[in-house]
This record gives C-alpha cells, structure tokens and sequence, in this order.
C-alpha cells in the first residue's frame, strides 16, 4: 500500500500560481540607444515597432512541463512510502535459568535411558531436561553448571538449540566432586541482574547436598527472593543415602519456600519426567506479540523524475528558439 510520511506538503501545490499572480513580473535592465530618427526608420520601413519591453512567451508543452516538474518535486518532499505486508515479532516475556548438579553422585545408575536402560543420573536428567527445553520456545533460556564451583554454561538466549547442545556436553565431575548450591543460586541471581523482564525462574536439579558454598543456600535464597527470582528445586536420587550423597531435601523444599516456587522429588525417570511435566503448567509459554509494517521509500523515483523533466525543459528553452532563427533565416 502507498501512503505518504508528510501529504501536507500538498497543501503548497498551487504556491506558483499564487507567486505569479502576486509578485511583480521579473524585468532585466539592458542598455539601450535613443535616436531622433526613429519616426523617419518607420516609414521607410513601413513597420511600426513595440512598445514597452520585450516580454518572452513560453509555450504550452513548456508549461505542461512545468507543472509536472512541481509536482514531481512535492511528491519526493512527501516521501512516498510503500507498506509491505506485516510482519509479526514474538519476544520472551519470562527468562528461565536452569542449575544442574554435576557432582560425583551424579554417576550413580540408578536411572534408566530413553531406551529403557539402566543409565546414571546425569544421563537421564540431560535427556529429559532436553525434552523440556525442547518445549520452550518463546522463553529465554540459560544454563548453569555446578559442582565444586558454579559455571554459566550459557547466558541468557533465545536460540534453544544452542543450549540444548550444550547441555549434551555436560560431565560427571567436569566441575569438581562437591555440590555448591548456594554460590549457583548466587550466581543465577548475578545474571538476573541484568534481565529487562519481570518474570524470572530458576530450576534446580540435585542429587546431594551443599558441601561448601560460600553463600548458604537458604540466605541465597531469601536474596534471590528480593530479586523477583522463584526457585523450583528438583531432588533427585535415593532420600535414605548418607555422607557427602546424601539427598538433603529440607533444604531444598526451604529454597522453593522461601521464593514461592515449588519442590520436587524423583526417584525414577518418570517421576522426573512428570516433574516436567508440570513445571510446563506451571509455567506456560509467555511470550509479547508486536506487529510492524516495513517501509520502503520511494522519493528518488518522483525525484527522478522531476531532474528529467528539468533536463528535456532547459533543452527546449534553450534550443528551440535556435531552430526558429534558423528556419525564418532560410530563404524562401
């Protein structure tokens, strides 16, 4: 569709118009001779002269032409735009960042594959965390990684086949044996610092216990709960294990507590895979619609043609009373 940014320009259509029948005439002062025998070159002649100044005459094509070319100057200064088709954008309302425990424990086989095998911990929770992220889509998503030290894996994207892929990559003890929930809740709240959106969740999956955060979990929590962050924790495992393997699920329920989300326990894969299932309702797809038409400017066509009409107009000023002169100088 065709539509002008500024038609009011428009309105200045008839201006030279106005202009001529306003302002006075343009008028070229020229030297000229005065001889007391012009009366005596008349009657020779038989011609009587004109009186007043010449005055030029245009002709009709010329002033088509000059119409035209004023037009075609207040259709470029209107900008002329054409609107293609619209074009709808979605953009992530809710950012979700995902911790997971990459402690030793996390190789125990107690799980089983997509397959039906028996496969560890860490197997099964990549392969059921990457059916949910698959699910997605229209949320920003970033992965952390956790063990002796926290680790963002990846910031915040909206491409969630690039955190997919990565999340393929994790290993058992890549970031040491131990399990710091506290400090990966700290650093979660780091990276929510500079989220623009208002709707932020951290899921948690562990199979352990906080054996050496800097920062308490349940403190990291109360802090995470003033940023606007909900924490759902996943536990995962044997509830009866002890030592360092211990699955310490008071904690864990204190942490969602304390920031309004929820907690989970899964002994099997599908009990995982029905913890999310119902993260999924939880937390549905949220995601902010615009629509905007694209614009083309198109002024240089009538500008175009505006420098053509001009060119053709000086050429027949200047050239057609040429043509004349030599047409009466032929002889007859």
């Amino acid at each position: 569709m065709l539509q002008f940014a500024m038609p009011w320009l428009f309105l200045l259509l008839p201006l030279p118009w106005l202009m001529r029948r306003v302002l006075p005439e343009y008028r070229e002062s020229r030297p000229a001779v005065r001889v007391p025998f012009m009366d005596l070159l008349r009657r020779l002649t038989g011609q009587q002269g004109d009186q007043g100044a010449p005055t030029m005459r245009r002709l009709r094509f010329q002033w088509v032409m000059l119409v035209l070319v004023w037009l075609a100057v207040l259709t470029a200064l209107a900008r002329p735009q054409w609107l293609a088709e619209p074009v709808v954008s979605e953009l992530p309302m809710r950012d979700m960042l995902v911790a997971l425990d990459l402690s030793g424990s996390m190789d125990t086989q107690d799980f089983v594959d997509v397959s039906g095998e028996m496969a560890d911990r860490l197997t099964a929770a990549k392969q059921v965390l990457d059916n949910f992220l698959s699910r997605r889509d229209g949320d920003r998503v970033g992965l952390i990684f956790f063990g002796s030290a926290a680790f963002v894996q990846a910031p915040f994207t909206g491409d969630l086949d690039v955190v997919r892929e990565l999340l393929g990559e994790a290993q058992v003890r890549m970031l040491g044996p131990r399990t710091v929930i506290g400090d990966s809740i700290g650093l979660a709240i780091r990276l929510f610092e500079n989220s623009a959106v208002e709707d932020r969740v951290l899921i948690i999956l562990t199979d352990g216990n906080d054996t050496g955060s800097l920062l308490p979990p349940v403190r990291a929590a109360e802090v995470a709960a003033d940023n606007g962050v909900t924490i759902h924790t996943i536990a995962m495992g044997d509830p009866e294990a002890a030592g360092e393997q211990a699955l310490d699920e008071e904690t864990l329920q204190e942490i969602a507590k304390k920031t309004g989300g929820e907690f989970f326990h899964a002994s099997d894969r599908a009990e995982l895979e029905q913890v999310y299932e119902v993260l999924d309702q939880l937390n549905p797809r949220k995601v902010e619609s615009r629509s905007y038409r694209p614009k083309d400017e198109m002024f240089q066509w009538p500008l175009a043609f505006a420098i053509l009409l001009s060119m053709l107009l000086f050429a027949a000023t200047e050239f057609l009373p040429l043509l004349k002169r030599k047409k009466t100088e032929l002889p007859s």
